[in-house]
This record gives C-alpha cells, structure tokens and sequence, in this order.
C-alpha cells in the first residue's frame, strides 16, 4: 500500500504542481467513497452475472434466447449448442441463477426466455464491440 500511496503522491505532484499529505489524504478519501458508493455487494452480484456468460455455451443461449425475443422450449435450445442434456441443463441453470434466463413448465416440455437484465446486457455488448462485416 506504501508503494501506491507514494504513486500517487508523485501523480498528484504532477497534476496539482505540489503535492501535501493532506492532498493524499484527501484524494485516498474521494477514492475510498467511489470504492464504498460501489459496494462489495454489487461487485459481487455483477461478477456472478459476468462468470455466467463467460463460457461459449451459455453465452449463446443468452444471445439465441434475446434474439428470439419470446420463449424457446429446451429442446429447441438442445439443438443449436453442442453439449450433453446434463450440460445444456447445467448452463441454463447457471443462466437462471444470474438472472439472465426465466423458465417455465408448460406441459412436460420446458421453456425458456431472456430477462431484461439479459437483453441489457447483450444490448451494452452490441455497442462495444465491432464486427467486421
């Protein structure tokens, strides 16, 4: 922490054309309360949300089942990804638990359809990312 705090005491040196310990203080301060404002909570929960997608499989569902705007049965979704039933099951387990997916039984057959949190998430995605085309 010694080490950072000296960075920082040469950055603001830089920028304020002198720097103070109270100058540190002050700025370890403001830092302190982005770092608070955020809360180890919503870290936590956003975190879980990335890891969901964070593998191929599970990120195709998202995009498949926000594309499709609407439910999609299971074994519709069995028939895009290339994974076991266990591992279809497993992924969208994963999605729901993150929020990203909403499942319902309809008779025997199982559908599944994106959040708003999923179709936010795509949507961020869509314009942070270039595609050549």
């Amino acid at each position: 922490m010694a080490e950072a705090t000296e960075r920082l005491r040469r950055y603001l040196d830089d920028e304020l054309g002198e720097c103070r310990d109270e100058d540190v203080d002050r700025r370890l301060d403001e830092l302190s309360a982005l770092e608070t404002a955020i809360g180890p909570e919503r870290v936590d929960a956003e975190l879980d949300v990335l890891s969901a997608v964070a593998s191929e499989t599970r990120y195709t569902l998202v995009r498949v089942l926000v594309a499709a705007d609407g439910e999609l049965c299971v074994c519709e979704l069995d028939a895009l990804v290339d994974v076991s039933e266990s591992g279809l099951s497993h992924a969208l387990s994963r999605l729901a638990d993150a929020g990203l997916v909403d499942a319902r039984k309809d008779g025997r057959w199982k559908k599944y359809r994106a959040t708003n949190r999923a179709v936010a998430l795509v949507t961020v995605l869509d314009g942070s990312v270039s595609v050549d085309e």
